[in-house]
């Protein structure tokens, strides 16, 4: 009899498994299937491409092996590139996550209008990157634009100001761009986590006398640390594939101060036409991004842990 009662639970359970298992093959299918045509045929095109002599015409012309990697690494505008988005990927993200918690703190603790605002932060992000890069640049015109139409009420002389011109300036002016139309994501995002930060909590604390960065510390943050990281890595991806801005505003230039590692694919690929050194350079921004993304992943799942 024990034995009977020992195995029915097994019986009973086996056809649902088996039927659970196999809705679980049903509906994953599809996701594997995507990601087999979405992703792993772009790869294994980038790595024959880049392994092999390829135009837009002409693909897979003939093997080259390494000579590709050779050639790009040895080019100096390809690793100025590659180093000047890194740079400025962490710069505007880092400047977007501040500013985007400080936003998000200040809609928590405001008592009118918070709506009204939060209607208004979503106003950069539903823009596209055109048009932002396109209102900025005639922000930043030195001919009549905002910035010199404030200058020049202040006395300073006509097109005094003219960052896009600038090799020192250029980039900072599109991060500039960048923060502005990004920083509401982050700020709606973390706002979102702190809503869940239980009320109870904050009113004990502060009638423990916990106030200002103290408070943040010990009671805002470890409710939003995860958030913040989850942000941080989205930011920093959208901002390390940067394109439009440069695009519509510089163009890469001047000279090649505002050409990022995007910007250069798309110009060895659409405008050289050698499709295979462009992925040669696309590989190699993958590792490179890969390599900047990984640790902000380890530390955003030991936040989310703590």
């Amino acid at each position: 009899m024990a034995d009977a009662l020992a195995v029915s639970p097994r019986r009973a359970t086996g056809p649902g498994s088996g039927s659970a298992a196999r809705a679980h093959r049903l509906f994953i299918s599809p996701t594997v299937l995507a990601v087999l045509v979405l992703g792993a045929y772009p790869l294994a095109f980038m790595i024959a491409a880049a392994a092999t002599e390829s135009s837009l015409g002409r693909p897979f012309a003939s093997f080259t092996g390494t000579r590709n990697f050779e050639t790009v690494l040895a080019d100096g505008d390809v690793v100025a590139s590659l180093a000047r988005t890194v740079g400025y990927a962490l710069a505007v993200s880092v400047a977007s996550t501040v500013l985007g918690v400080v936003v998000a703190l200040a809609l928590v603790n405001a008592t009118r209008a918070g709506s009204l605002v939060r209607t208004l932060l979503l106003l950069p992000m539903i823009m596209p990157p055109v048009v932002v890069g396109t209102l900025w640049k005639l922000i930043f015109n030195p001919g009549g634009g905002l910035i010199d139409a404030i200058l020049r009420g202040f006395g300073a002389e006509p097109a005094s100001f003219a960052p896009l011109s600038s090799s020192l300036w250029a980039l900072p002016a599109i991060g500039l761009a960048d923060v502005w139309q990004w920083t509401p994501l982050v700020a709606l995002l973390v706002y979102a986590a702190l809503l869940t930060q239980d009320a109870s909590v904050r009113e004990a604390a502060a009638l423990d006398g916990a106030h200002g960065f103290a408070f943040f510390r010990h009671i805002t943050w470890p409710t939003i640390a995860g958030t913040v990281g989850a942000v941080l890595l989205i930011r920093l991806v959208i901002a390390l594939k940067v394109f439009d801005l440069v695009f519509v505003m510089t163009s890469g230039g001047p000279g090649q101060s505002t050409t990022t590692t995007s910007y250069l694919i798309h110009q060895i690929a659409l405008k050289e036409f050698d499709v295979g050194r462009a992925s040669a350079v696309t590989l190699l921004f993958a590792v490179i991004v890969t390599a900047v993304t990984v640790p902000i992943v380890l530390l955003t799942r030991k936040a989310a842990h703590e």
